[in-house]
């Protein structure tokens, strides 16, 4: 993880930063086929494991501890859920009385 800059630091880097140049780098690099990829879960294997539960949406979202939002954009595949919820998501798609019992 980034260490977060403060006071003096951040001044400086905001002083010296150039946003704009940054935007046309970026443009740059994806128009040369560059940039980052990023993967997120398949978004149809949440949405399977979630119906396979049972589970409406709000019930599913507070067995895994996460926010009805939080689900929805995982299963819209906007967001990628972290290592933990991507653990219980494995157990929720294979043995999904488990979540039914919990949600009890």
């Amino acid at each position: 993880m980034a260490k977060k800059l403060t006071g003096a630091a951040l001044a400086k880097f905001e002083a010296e930063r150039d946003v704009w140049q940054e935007v046309l780098d970026g443009i740059r690099e994806i128009k040369a086929g560059g940039g980052k990829r990023t993967s997120v879960e398949p978004a149809s294997r949440i949405v399977k494991a979630r119906l396979n539960s049972g589970l409406s949406q709000a019930e599913f979202a507070t067995v895994l501890g996460v926010s009805k939002r939080t689900l929805e954009q995982w299963e819209q595949g906007r967001r990628k859920p972290s290592g933990a919820a991507q653990t219980l998501l494995k157990i929720a798609e294979r043995h999904p009385e488990v979540l039914r019992e919990v949600a009890a």
